[in-house]
């Protein structure tokens, strides 16, 4: 009996992809790595923030995400505020026809359902409403695949973000914090998972033999100003965050201590400016990765890292190097916990150079055990990942898996 093949399964990826931020294209980098395992002969190609970027990358057509070029510089003229509204408008037409090109969207992780950091409800909030409540109305599935999600107080930023949710039609979670918060803004989550971040599946190097106190110190730094809620004191919290990072950092140097900076977005490099220039010490150098495979190179030949930015925590932890989490969310402190290093968060928005320190002591005296701790903790989400993508196959490619329950019993 023969059998008609089947057309390619037409996948979309969406999100701020290629836009600077590693974290994100690392989440884009695993949902590809799964797609090309378990269906090699999809179609997949992006609507995303920096199309040439992922193009050039991934090896994927892109489109960019909006209609107007300058929709994240401020507009104060006239004739700009006019073209981002005229944007808005092109790009309900613009993301709809994306979505109708497509038997499935995925949406690969991220924080797409919080507001731990600053962020507009007409920006990339607006953004996933279109992209969900298309895919609802045209009847092809958005799937969000573990996301970040966090109880937000600004009105309309929780309910696009809210709708977003119940329009899409599979949702997983990288932690349960996330789940919880979702239920909390009214979305039925009796149905929803959680699994490690999808960054856990990507490949990583071994950690190189641990030093003693001489060795290097990873220090993942971050633009940080406080999320949504905090605009009024963002700068005191900025200044706070970065005066409390130099005494540590001088303090390692002054004890001999190499530090390697690491950033996790281009906007970091201000940071790292800023640290390079109050602490002068051939000590201190910098790199410049471009992928989390970057990052976790540098981490796996550190002692310890200590870091803000989440996917730099992950890229410390998938390595096995223990890692002490500088926290300006509750997800850092719940992937820390999970992880079995829970006791080794620092609150990002009031660093304490002085406890910064002596948790950083406290964490180096338990290296070796950590590093047991880590191996065990990384086993158990690669089972859980494995896990998601089944699911995730069961969900979206219901032929697909049809198709290969007949080959297997052939």
């Amino acid at each position: 009996m023969t059998t008609t093949p089947q057309k390619p399964w037409r996948v979309g990826v969406f999100g701020l992809l290629g836009s600077g931020n590693l974290g994100n294209d690392g989440s884009l980098e695993a949902v590809l790595g799964y797609l090309r395992a378990d269906h090699p002969d999809a179609a997949v190609d992006a609507l995303c923030g920096g199309p040439e970027a992922v193009t050039a990358r991934f090896g994927i057509p892109a489109t960019r995400l909006h209609w107007n070029r300058a929709e994240y510089r401020t507009a104060s003229r006239a004739g700009s505020v006019a073209a981002k509204g005229l944007g808005k408008l092109v790009d309900v037409f613009r993301t709809a026809a994306w979505v109708r090109k497509h038997d499935v969207v995925i949406v690969p992780g991220m924080g797409v359902l919080e507001a731990t950091l600053p962020l507009r409800p007409w920006g990339f909030p607006y953004s996933l409403f279109l992209l969900c409540a298309s895919g609802r109305l045209q009847r092809t599935p958005v799937a969000l695949v573990g996301v970040g999600a966090a109880e937000i107080r600004n009105r309309p930023t929780r309910a696009l973000v809210r709708w977003s949710a119940r329009c899409a039609a599979y949702r997983s979670y990288r932690d349960t914090p996330s789940r919880d918060a979702m239920r909390a803004m009214g979305v039925d989550t009796s149905r929803d998972e959680v699994y490690p971040d999808l960054a856990f599946s990507l490949p990583a190097p071994r950690a190189s033999a641990p030093t003693g106190a001489t060795g290097t110190v990873c220090l993942g730094v971050m633009d940080f100003h406080g999320g949504n809620d905090d605009r009024a004191r963002a700068d005191e919290i900025h200044r706070r965050y970065l005066d409390g990072t130099i005494r540590f950092v001088r303090t390692l140097t002054d004890e001999g201590r190499a530090v390697r900076l690491l950033t996790g977005d281009r906007c970091d490099e201000t940071v790292v400016a800023a640290i390079l220039d109050a602490v002068d010490s051939p000590l201190v150098t910098a790199a410049e990765p471009a992928s989390l495979a970057d990052l976790m190179d540098e981490m796996a030949a550190a002692d310890t890292v200590v870091a803000v930015r989440y996917h730099n925590l992950i890229c410390a932890l998938k390595t096995g190097t223990p890692v002490l989490a500088l926290c300006y969310a509750t997800k850092s402190e719940a992937l820390m916990e999970r992880m079995g290093l829970g006791a080794y968060c620092h609150p990002a928005r009031e660093v304490d150079a002085d406890r910064l320190l002596e948790q950083f002591r406290a964490l180096e005296k338990r290296s070796a055990e950590l590093r047991e701790t880590l191996v065990e903790s990384n086993r158990t989400a690669a089972r859980q990942l494995a896990d998601q993508f089944t699911a995730l196959t069961t969900t979206l490619f219901p032929a697909n898996t049809h198709a290969q329950a007949q080959r297997e019993t052939a």
